[in-house]
């Protein structure tokens, strides 16, 4: 049996996008995948619409804890694919030593969802359902997780 490959989900806080699409794609290909996912700046808790809407869809991120890359990469951790979630973050992303992939798909920031309450929770259901779609049926010329899981 060949060893799992080892994906990485990099955003600033790593409270919503990246959390999003670590349980995601575990929750649909973590049988051949290692997943994780950390932030540049940790966000004390995951954000609270983040996990209102996930568990909309049977995920439950309340007993996650977001994550410091940096302290991934001091830590020596290998990663065969790093992808940024963020707008911000390709720039700033360390070099894994060893890595083979580095990707790049920038989501809005559910941080940032303006208005009411449920105007909140639509648009952080709209980012959610977007990372979701990307990693089912990701854009050609981007990282393709089941075309992965076939090699």
């Amino acid at each position: 049996m060949t060893a799992k490959a080892k994906v990485l989900f990099i955003c600033q806080h790593n409270s919503g996008r990246s959390q999003i699409a670590e349980a995601y794609l575990r929750k649909l290909y973590g049988d051949h995948f290692e997943i994780e996912s950390a932030g540049f700046e940790p966000a004390e808790e995951i954000n609270p619409l983040v996990v209102k809407v996930m568990k909309e869809d049977d995920i439950d991120l309340t007993d996650k804890n977001p994550r410091s890359v940096f302290e991934l990469f001091k830590s020596g951790k290998l990663y065969d694919h790093v992808i940024t979630v963020c707008h911000d973050s390709e720039s700033r992303c360390p070099i894994f030593p060893g890595i083979t992939k580095r990707w790049h798909w920038p989501f809005p920031d559910p941080s940032v969802a303006e208005g009411n309450e449920s105007e909140k929770l639509e648009a952080v259901r709209k980012i959610r359902d977007m990372i979701k779609t990307w990693l089912v049926d990701p854009p050609e010329g981007t990282i393709n997780f089941q075309s992965l899981m076939k090699s």
